[in-house]
């Protein structure tokens, strides 16, 4: 028998009787965390990832999230009529994995409340808020010296109106009348010869329920809000790397916790860095290009070479050949943790001009009727000589 199925609304970080809007930010975010382009090579990331499009598909349909919340996932294998076993064949193991399947209980008996860190209570400590995720992007120059960025975001305050209880000003939120206030309900199965404890479906999990809903939030107890924060992005970041800034993200879902307790989100800022037409990153090193015309590739020369921050010398040596690499030490990037510089690899590129005057061709031609042929190749290739270049090698 194949294992137990995850409870899709654990999956997402939900409650079950969280509205669409909830399961569509809540799917957003594990996406945008687990995407196989952000995580490449990691087997856990891919398999998150496909869960959380699976348990999408299903809680965005209501048809499919009814009978979903019916039969749980034998429900949905086979068309949404009730599921049937042969209970000869199965052991205890098999029967209580079934059981998990069709009430969405995990390990522990309970299901459908997210864990620490995604909107919910883990096994200790007080409940945490949503996670944020956004973007800003920065230039090699910014990498270079380090920035400062405004970042606007949108996220779920507490709704201060009701205070984030969910309820009309001048009513509270009363007893649930299901749980009688445990927040938790008992299902049978099997003719009374088991029974599961899982989350109250009519309160999710917090004992209360509101009768009068607070007109601003519509009784969620939060509301969205636009906020905009400035945010110190470190020299030598690379691409796809994120700042976290602590507490920035969303409070704890209403009802999590007693007393106002518990802790916020934070808010992960994804840094992109923009292409730049003249230099190619690669770690620390930075590699540009620079023409050299046939008599200065010849005879030899000095050329002066733009960096990032900076201009430099570079003494060309006489018989300079295409793609050659030169090394300008310390003129790269600064490295994250030590602010060490990498270098910049100087790529001579040889420019043969498109139109000579008669002058010119006929010193030419009067060159090569002295040249040997054929012509000796390189004795390595460019990619070999820029892999020895960037690794420090002679």
């Amino acid at each position: 028998m194949p294992p137990a199925q995850r409870d899709y609304y654990e999956t997402l970080g939900v409650t079950k009787v969280a509205d669409a809007e909830e399961i569509k930010r809540a799917y957003r975010r594990a996406a945008m965390k687990h995407h196989p382009d952000r995580n490449p090579g990691d087997v856990e990331a891919e398999k998150a990832f496909k869960d959380a499009a699976e348990a999408y598909e299903v809680l965005s349909d209501d048809q499919k999230r009814k009978i979903y919340d019916q039969f749980g996932h034998d429900g949905l294998k086979r068309g949404g009529g009730p599921a049937t076993h042969d209970f000869s064949r199965m052991d205890a193991t098999d029967i209580f994995s079934m059981f998990n399947d069709i009430f969405g209980g995990g390990a522990n008996g309970m299901g459908g409340m997210g864990g620490a860190g995604a909107g919910g209570r883990g096994r200790s400590g007080p409940p945490r808020g949503y996670d944020l995720e956004t973007e800003v992007q920065i230039t090699l120059k910014d990498v270079l010296a380090g920035t400062e960025q405004d970042v606007s975001f949108t996220r779920l305050d507490i709704c201060e109106t009701c205070a984030g209880t969910g309820a009309k000003p001048g009513t509270k939120p009363v007893m649930c009348g299901t749980c009688a206030g445990r927040g938790q309900v008992q299902q049978t199965g099997l003719g009374g010869m088991f029974r599961m404890v899982t989350v109250c479906p009519a309160c999710a999990g917090r004992g209360q329920v509101v009768k009068e809903f607070c007109d601003s939030c519509r009784g969620k107890g939060r509301v969205p809000k636009k906020r905009k924060i400035s945010v110190r992005v470190p020299a030598g970041i690379s691409d796809g790397q994120a700042v976290r800034v602590r507490g920035e993200g969303e409070p704890p879902p209403p009802g999590a916790s007693a007393g106002g307790e518990g802790t916020r989100g934070d808010l992960h800022v994804v840094v992109r860095v923009k292409e730049d037409p003249a230099f190619q990153r690669e770690d620390d090193h930075l590699i540009t290009r620079v023409p050299l015309s046939f008599a200065q590739s010849a005879l030899g020369a000095d050329i002066e070479v733009q960096g990032l921050d900076a201009k430099h010398t570079v003494s060309v040596p006489r018989g300079t050949q295409h793609q050659t690499l030169f090394r300008v030490s310390g003129a790269g990037l600064p490295d994250l943790r030590s602010g060490r510089r990498g270098d910049l690899v100087v790529v001579a590129q040889l420019v043969v001009p498109s139109k000579l005057s008669s002058q010119q061709e006929k010193i030419l031609r009067e060159l090569a009727a002295t040249e040997a042929h054929p012509v000796a190749a390189p004795k390595k290739g460019f990619l070999d000589s820029l892999r020895e270049s960037l690794h420090g090698k002679s």
